[in-house]
């Protein structure tokens, strides 16, 4: 969310912005509301101070036993006009918070200029891609054929875009997870967490989730409860209206929660397999810290999701996402796409945002400076660390074998005690 006085006062900068972000944003009617809320606003202070000034003399001819009825008819009919003003601008001030809650952070500098995915700039690549000498299948079928995924069965427990693990697919599921969640807490200094599922509409106005994607989440029916989109909400909010101390920063957490997603707009998009979910698991990472030091802290934060893709010895590159291609709250993003040798492609297995203080402001999360001096809003950083059953697809898909069998990554085998899933055929 954007300061009210730097929004009313750059709009030039918003222009540009909605320009880089191909979005339309009705400025001249910001203009036009908040010409009238600041008339409204000087109009009736002018008609309060008459009040008080009329107040001191009816008092004073009271006092002196005189008679007031004009003055107090008077009076009545200009308190209905204060009262009707003040109501006008109540309505006002809702349309301009309602307005500020619906516009997107700004680019960072760094941030190139885009319309779309085709638009947005590789920085770097790891490891190689898998050289089969057999035509590497999807991983619904090399799952089906080991014995490790149902989607048949998610379809009459619940119904498309769910997922049933079985055996050794629920063992590796898990291991992932389990995987993530020591590495980030044990290597990198994060604080697991393991917070609530379901989540108030404060704490998605908070993130950034409303009222933006309220058609991509689900609510639970007669409460004020939403299943969690993803474990960013909760972390975020774990200090809602709270002013922090310079040294508490940074603050890094990690938490590993399933989410949920109705997937609105992307009707016909990934229908086969795992890909694209209604619930999915997913390990996420999140940084407090202070504005200064949120650029490096994004950085290492890329860095800490990219060591889990080379432990898992996973081919991927790093995106540097365009305007066009940017969440709403960030600033500034990167992708990991890992390589799915299916399909021949890379796929984003985890987004990493730099949302400076634009949820923080919406959260009011500030910290007080060391130094003294008026207290300021904290930047927050998101990444997925990773998405584990996208992971699990890259695992299947990348480590599958001739016979059917899977081959699991030497870092894995602690948490699976196995070297291998076997072939169920």
């Amino acid at each position: 969310m954007h300061d009210l006085s730097y929004f009313r006062e750059h709009l030039d900068v918003f222009a540009e912005m909605a320009k880089r972000r191909n979005i339309t944003l009705d400025l001249d009617g910001f203009r036009t509301l908040d010409k009238e809320r600041r008339e409204l606003i000087t109009e009736n202070e002018h008609r309060k101070a008459q009040r008080n000034k009329a107040s001191d003399e009816i008092a004073r001819r009271k006092k002196e036993k005189q008679s007031a009825d004009a003055i107090l008819a008077e009076m009545k009919q200009l308190s209905e006009r204060v009262k009707r003003a003040d109501e006008r601008i109540a309505e006002l001030d809702a349309t301009q918070r309602q307005l500020l809650l619906t516009i997107p952070n700004i680019p960072h500098s760094s941030v190139p200029t885009g319309h779309g995915a085709e638009d947005n700039t590789e920085v770097r690549r790891w490891g190689t891609a898998p050289n089969f000498d057999f035509q590497a299948k999807p991983h619904w079928e090399v799952g089906e054929r080991a014995g490790i995924l149902d989607l048949e069965a998610a379809a009459r427990i619940t119904g498309a875009r769910f997922a049933v693990y079985k055996g050794w697919g629920a063992r590796l599921e898990r291991a992932l997870a389990n995987f993530f969640l020591d590495v980030h807490t044990r290597k990198h200094g994060y604080t697991e967490i393991l917070p609530p599922f379901l989540v108030n509409t404060a704490s998605l106005l908070a993130a950034g989730q409303l009222p933006k994607f309220a058609a991509d989440l689900f609510k639970l029916q007669d409460t004020d409860f939403w299943l969690t989109p993803t474990s960013e909400v909760e972390l975020h909010n774990l200090y809602r209206d709270t002013t922090l101390r310079e040294e508490q920063l940074p603050i890094l957490v990690t938490a590993w929660t399933s989410c949920f997603r109705s997937e609105a707009g992307a009707a016909g998009k990934d229908t086969r397999g795992i890909l694209r979910q209604h619930q999915f698991q997913k390990v996420e990472l999140f940084k407090f810290t202070h504005p200064d030091k949120s650029y490096d802290e994004h950085e290492s934060l890329v860095r800490n999701a990219e060591t889990i893709l080379q432990k898992l010895g996973l081919h991927y590159r790093t995106v540097l996402l365009c305007s066009g291609d940017m969440g709403f709250a960030s600033a500034k993003t990167y992708d990991l796409e890992v390589w799915l040798p299916s399909s021949n492609e890379f796929r984003e297995i985890s987004s990493c945002s730099n949302c400076e203080a634009f949820q923080a402001r919406r959260a009011g999360i500030r910290f007080k400076p060391k130094a003294g001096g008026k207290s300021e809003f904290v930047h927050t950083l998101n990444g997925s660390g990773l998405a584990v059953g996208r992971t699990w697809i890259a695992v299947v898909e990348n480590y599958q074998q001739a016979d059917g069998s899977i081959v699991i990554p030497e870092v894995l085998r602690p948490y699976m005690g196995i070297e291998r899933i076997p072939s169920g055929k």
